[in-house]
C-alpha cells in the first residue's frame, strides 16, 4: 500500500508537470512575452480545481456516467452477502455501496477516494452470468483496488488524462485561427513592403509548430503514464484478490466468461476504461498486440492465475507470472514477496449452473434490469407474472390473461416483498 501510495504520487505529480507545460507551451506560442507565464497561471488553475473536483465528487461522476445505479440488498442479495464477505476478508473499516450498471455486457469496477468512502459497480450482465465463485472472484479483484489504494489515483489521473486531451483539442482547433490570421499579415507586410517584418513572424510560427508537436505528444505520454500504471495494477489485484478468496479458478473462469462475450459496454469511454476488471474496447487477443491497452492481455492473466496450483500468496502469483509470460518483471513490491506465509487453495463452493438456453437467460437478464430500474413484479393467481415500470400511475391493473384486479404495493416494504 505504501509503495501504491508513493507510485501514484510521482505519477499524479508527472501527469500535472505535463499538463503545466502544455499550457506554458500553448501560452507561449499565441502571445510570446506574456502568454506562457498566462497559459502556466491558467492550466496551474485548472489543475487545482480539478484535482479538488476529482478528490471530493470523482466518484460521483465515473458512476454518473457510466450509468450505474446505487441498490438495496432486496435487488440482489447474493451480491451484497458476497461483498460484504469480501469487506470482512479485506479488513475494510466499511461495506462498500453497491451500484448495478445497467447493461448486458459483463464487467465490473471500483472508485472512491479511500475505504471509508468506495463503491463496487457490476453490470447486470455479469451478474446473469456468472455462479458464486466466479462473482467472488470478481469482488475480491475490486474490493483490492480499494485496499491497495488505487482507485483514487485512477479516478484523480482519468481527470487529468480528460484535461490534456481536452487543452489539446482546443488548441488544434484555434491553430488554424492563428494560421490565417498570420496568413493575412504576412500578405499585408509583402503588399507594403516591409518584409523585415516578416522575421518575427517565422519565430512565432516556429513557437507554433513546436506547441503543436507537444500538443500531439502530451496525451500520448499522459497515457502511456496511465495505461502503464492501469496494466500493472490490474496483475496485482489479481494477486490481492485470489489472496482473499484463496480460489484462483474462480476470478480466471470468471475473466474467461467476460472475454467470451461479444456484446460492447456502451456507457464505457477512454476515461473510465481503465477502471473495469477488463478492457470494455477490446477482447483478450487484440490486447497482445496493442500497446496502448489498459489492461494487459486478459488470456495472459487467466494462465497466470491456473498455473497458480502451489498457493495464493504473493510470491506464487509473482513465479506464475515469470513462468507464464517468460518476463521477470517485478509485479508484487518486496513487501509482498517477503511474506511466504503458505496461503492453500480452496475448493469450489458453488454449484455447477445448469445451462440455460438463449430465450431463458435474456429473460432473466432482462428481469434483473427491471429490477434495477424500479419495476414492481406481480404473479397472478392465474400464473401470469406483470412487470409494472415504475411511472405506472394507477392503484391497480388488470391481469390480461383472467382479467383479476390486482393492487400495486404503494410503499417501499411492500415493494420489496413483492420482488
Amino acid at each position: 500500500i505504501q509503495a501504491n501510495k508513493r507510485k501514484s504520487v510521482v505519477l499524479f505529480l508527472g501527469m500535472a508537470l505535463c499538463l503545466l507545460a502544455l499550457g506554458f507551451i500553448i501560452g507561449t506560442a499565441i502571445e510570446p512575452e506574456t502568454g506562457g507565464m498566462l497559459g502556466l497561471i491558467s492550466t496551474s488553475v485548472l489543475w487545482i480545481i480539478l484535482s479538488l473536483v476529482s478528490y471530493f465528487s470523482g466518484d460521483s461522476i465515473l458512476l454518473a456516467s457510466s450509468h450505474a445505479q446505487e441498490v438495496s440488498r432486496d435487488v440482489h442479495p447474493q451480491l451484497f452477502n458476497v461483498v460484504e464477505e469480501m469487506k470482512i476478508a479485506a479488513n475494510l473499516p466499511t461495506l462498500p455501496r453497491i451500484y448495478i450498471i445497467d447493461e448486458e455486457a459483463p464487467n465490473a469496477f471500483a472508485t472512491g477516494r479511500s475505504p471509508e468512502k468506495s463503491s463496487v459497480a457490476v453490470t447486470a450482465g455479469l451478474l446473469s452470468k456468472l455462479n458464486r465463485d466466479e462473482l467472488q472472484g470478481v469482488i475480491a479483484h475490486e474490493i483490492s483496488h480499494i485496499v491497495n489504494r488505487d482507485v483514487l489515483y485512477m479516478t484523480c489521473a482519468g481527470v487529468l488524462l480528460g484535461s490534456i486531451t481536452l487543452i489539446s483539442q482546443v488548441f488544434f482547433r484555434g491553430t488554424l485561427r492563428v494560421s490565417n490570421t498570420s496568413r493575412r499579415n504576412h500578405i499585408r507586410y509583402r503588399v507594403r513592403g516591409r518584409g523585415s517584418a516578416i522575421g518575427s513572424g517565422q519565430g512565432q510560427a516556429i513557437l507554433v509548430l513546436v506547441a503543436i508537436l507537444f500538443a500531439v505528444l502530451a496525451p500520448i505520454l499522459a497515457k502511456i503514464f496511465y495505461f502503464a500504471l492501469s496494466r500493472k495494477r490490474e496483475y496485482l489485484a489479481d494477486a490481492s484478490g485470489v489472496r482473499l478468496t484463496r480460489y484462483p479458478e474462480g476470478l480466471a473462469s470468471a475473466l474467461e466468461k467476460i472475454a467470451g462475450s461479444d456484446v460492447k459496454l456502451a456507457s464505457a469511454n477512454k476515461i473510465t476504461a481503465p477502471m473495469y476488471i477488463a478492457d470494455p474496447f477490446q477482447d483478450g487477443a487484440r490486447a497482445f498486440a496493442n500497446l496502448t491497452s489498459t489492461h494487459p492481455p486478459i488470456e495472459e492473466r487467466i494462465r497466470i492465475l491456473r498455473y497458480m496450483n502451489q498457493g495464493v500468496n504473493y510470491s506464487n502469483y509473482q513465479k506464475a507470472f515469470s513462468k507464464t509470460t517468460g518476463r521477470q518483471a517485478s509485479i508484487i513490491p518486496p513487501s509482498g514477496l517477503s511474506d511466504k506465509a503458505p496461503i492453500e487453495i480452496r475448493t469450489s463452493l458453488s454449484p455447477a449452473l445448469p445451462v440455460k438456453g438463449k430465450k431463458e437467460e435474456t429473460r432473466e437478464l432482462g428481469d434483473l434490469m427491471r429490477t434495477v430500474n424500479r419495476y414492481v413484479f406481480l404473479t397472478c393467481v392465474c400464473g401470469l407474472r406483470l412487470k409494472i415500470p415504475p411511472d405506472f400511475q394507477k392503484p391497480s391493473v388488470i391481469c390480461p390473461r383472467c382479467f383479476q384486479k390486482l393492487d400495486i404495493p404503494s410503499t417501499k416494504k411492500e415493494t420489496s416483498q413483492v420482488l
